[in-house]
């Protein structure tokens, strides 16, 4: 008799608002990944792939977004959600938080908004990196034991660029922390 639980991975035909969503987190991740990636592989820093991301960041975080939203449309319309119910939200709230982060930097991703909002739109826009973290325990919460063939891919791609932002966060704080002990 096994001590460890039998587990099968058996892949199911993918819906359609897994589609979008998968997507959307690709695009998601390609909006993070040229800062990333100049930060901890400098030698990448001028490639023009990564220059390439950097320019169309603003329109592919709002095709993020978009995609973003199909897959929620075609989620609750498949789930058929009680909205008047507080487990609807409760089952759902680290991609109903994503949703209206994502929300808030689609709305301020123009040029107005840089101009009226100055300091604060950069610090408004640092919510893209909790939404990263909402949205790998989103990727991992929904999908375990509902794989299908883009699983693994989009756990590997929101656990890599989250790996990736960490060890960034973790060199800035080695340089800031040679710079403190230099003063």
């Amino acid at each position: 008799m096994s001590v460890l639980p039998e587990m099968s991975l058996s892949f199911e035909p993918v819906p359609l608002g897994n589609h979008l969503g998968f997507l959307a987190l690709v695009a998601y991740v390609a909006t993070l990944a040229p800062t990333i990636i100049r930060v901890v592989f400098p030698a990448f820093k001028s490639h023009s792939i990564v220059r390439w991301l950097l320019k169309q960041r603003r329109a592919i975080g709002i095709l993020s977004f978009v995609l973003a939203v199909g897959h929620t449309y075609f989620v609750i319309r498949k789930r058929n959600f009680d909205f008047f119910d507080f487990h609807t939200y409760r089952a759902s709230v680290e991609g109903l938080s994503t949703l209206i982060i994502f929300t808030l930097l689609t709305i301020t991703s123009n040029n107005w908004s840089i101009k009226r909002l100055k300091k604060n739109w950069k610090r408004l826009h640092t919510l893209t990196y909790a939404a990263m973290f909402l949205l790998t325990w989103h990727v991992i919460n929904k999908m375990a034991g509902q794989w299908t063939m883009v699983t693994p891919i989009a756990a590997i791609c929101i656990i890599a660029i989250t790996v990736l932002f960490l060890v960034r966060k973790g060199s800035e704080f080695q340089k800031d922390l040679v710079k403190v002990r230099i003063n």
